[in-house]
């Protein structure tokens, strides 16, 4: 099995890295498109400030490449905010894979939010095997409201996607790599996927 870990750098990779590699799965760092389209399963990882890693996707061309692609795709948190139709951090346009624009927590709330969070009315099987209720881990200060693509709801002042999803393209608020357990299960559902 060949997973690609898009490297456009903006990414929380290394710990994507040590995760996969605690799963006892290796996988290909790479920004070249063939070898990105020739994978089984692709993970999309980001951290950082969304208009800067736009540009970043498009000085590779991957801005293209990805809504072409048809394996499962994992966005992961900025990752993820990418997929969306907008964020409105920097004003960027997103790659427009998932329905819904990605706003700012109101100014009444502490941002970013950072720590533990649950996760609950979960509607795939990236959660297979996941209870209910359990806690992921998340740093973030912009968000995904509540659209036809969420597949997971977190509440913080108001209830919000933790997770997206849209024919093959799957994407979490949060960061499983660094969620214990609970998001070492989530990552062997994604990568069950690819069997």
């Amino acid at each position: 099995m060949k997973i690609a870990l898009i490297n456009y750098g903006a990414g929380n990779i290394q710990s994507i890295l040590f995760a996969l590699e605690r799963l006892n799965v290796n996988a290909l760092l790479s920004n070249i498109p063939e070898e990105i389209q020739s994978a089984d399963l692709v993970i999309f990882p980001g951290v950082g400030e969304a208009s800067s890693a736009m540009a970043k996707l498009k000085d590779s061309g991957l801005d293209s490449l990805i809504p072409t692609l048809k394996q499962p795709v994992l966005g992961i948190c900025l990752g993820m905010q990418l997929m969306c139709n907008e964020s409105k951090e920097g004003d960027t346009a997103g790659l427009g894979l998932f329905d819904t624009s990605v706003i700012r927590f109101p100014g009444t709330i502490k941002v970013p939010q950072i720590g533990w969070n649950t996760i609950s009315d979960l509607k795939s099987p990236l959660f297979s095997g996941i209870t209910d209720g359990s806690y992921v881990y998340t740093v973030h200060s912009y968000y995904a409201p509540l659209c036809a693509n969420t597949i997971a709801v977190s509440d913080y002042g108001e209830p919000y996607s933790a997770a997206l999803q849209r024919d093959n393209f799957y994407g979490v608020q949060f960061h499983p790599e660094k969620s214990s357990s609970v998001g070492s299960k989530i990552l062997s559902n994604f990568l069950n996927m690819a069997l």
